[in-house]
């Protein structure tokens, strides 16, 4: 505990050395006429500033609990004087430990918070036609979710089965906390359950996969045009008149890391190409960041959040009305109402054990 400590106040120093460096550069006519680089700081310093007013209000109680003992030790002062210094510092004392916790939460979690939009990419995996209809399921339970959390969401291309399931269907998510949340929905999802085109009642085991790729803004990620070749084509599919007629279909590959990206939902080649684009940026920011994730710490792989797709997080059993989440090993007896976008408890558990696990690798 003492190590942790010693190490949460390591890096509060180095943060709020940090803050003071970039309020320094932002006075410099170097930073003030280059506009990227301004807005760049801008944003670092506007995560920053909360810590480090914390922390700052903790060097304070702790100065004054100094000063409160010094009063305490000394013989010569008044009685009545000494009460009220170790009254102050019995308060004081609590002060602390209250910001030190909040800072430290702050610290573990600042990254997430940060990230307030994201794309969430649902596929049907091995099931045929009833691991479509769960993935469709999967869509309607975080949509849900979000409407709760007056969340804003858009579609931005999907894939239907026979039976108006989703082969393939990938919207974004933008709100505050929205990466906090549903950043730990990456993986493979198992269902368990009578399908509905079952005409003899067994129960069958169906899957499918769900990404969550954190959305970055442009400042975030700087894509070279060169790096990227682009093919049109027409769009495939229903659509109506306009299918097949005029090529509106986007294709983007990104040379350097081989990611491609296709987009017809809309039948402008504009739009369309706005679509994609998004969806390259945040597949490409995704990439870089699991590279550092992977040379920072060997370990992130088996921890929430890695967004393995391979790795199976959660289990559906209908006939027992449960979810059974394997990373943290939670089971849940209320899988109608997780189904009907009430994922709250679960979210929760989630969020806390990825804490605990932060803090023992800070």
């Amino acid at each position: 505990m003492i190590e942790q400590k010693d190490s949460v106040l390591a890096k509060l120093g180095e943060i709020e050395a940090r803050y003071e460096q970039i309020e320094k550069q932002l006075s410099e006519p170097l930073f003030v006429n280059d506009s990227t680089k301004l807005v760049a700081l801008s944003k670092e310093q506007g995560k920053l500033k909360a810590i480090v007013t914390k922390y700052r209000q903790y060097k304070k109680a702790m100065a004054d609990i100094e000063q409160a003992e010094q009063i305490l030790s000394d013989e010569t002062a008044d009685e009545d004087f000494k009460t009220l210094a170790k009254e102050e510092m019995q308060q004081l004392e609590g002060n602390k430990d209250v910001l030190l916790e909040e800072i430290t939460n702050s610290i573990v979690m600042a990254d997430d918070m940060d990230i307030d939009s994201v794309i969430v990419e649902i596929r049907a995996g091995t099931g045929g036609e009833e691991a479509a209809l769960f993935a469709r399921d999967l869509y309607g339970m975080y949509i849900k979710y979000a409407e709760s959390r007056r969340w804003k969401v858009e579609q931005l291309d999907y894939s239907v089965s026979e039976k108006s399931g989703f082969r393939e269907v990938i919207f974004s998510v933008k709100g505050p906390g929205v990466w906090s949340e549903l950043g730990y929905e990456g993986g493979g999802h198992r269902v368990q359950r009578v399908p509905e085109t079952e005409s003899q009642g067994r129960i069958h085991t169906s899957a499918a996969t769900v990404a969550v790729l954190p959305e970055p803004e442009e400042i975030d990620i700087e894509i070279k045009p060169d790096d990227v070749i682009e093919h049109v084509s027409r769009s495939s599919g229903p659509g109506g008149q306009n299918v097949n007629k005029v090529s509106s279909a986007i294709k983007l590959e990104h040379i350097p890391t081989g990611i491609t990206v296709h987009m017809q939902d809309e039948k402008s080649q504009h739009k369309n190409r706005a679509k994609a684009w998004r969806l390259l940026r945040s597949r490409i920011y995704e990439h870089f960041q699991s590279q550092k994730r992977a040379e920072r710490d060997s370990q992130r792989k088996i921890m929430i959040g890695s967004g393995d797709r391979s790795q199976k997080i959660r289990t559906y059993n209908f006939p027992q009305n449960r979810v059974t989440d394997h990373r943290i090993n939670l089971s849940l007896y209320n899988l109608d109402r997780i189904l009907a976008g009430d994922m709250s408890e679960l979210v929760a558990a989630l969020k806390e054990y990825d804490r605990q696990q932060r803090l023992k690798n800070l």
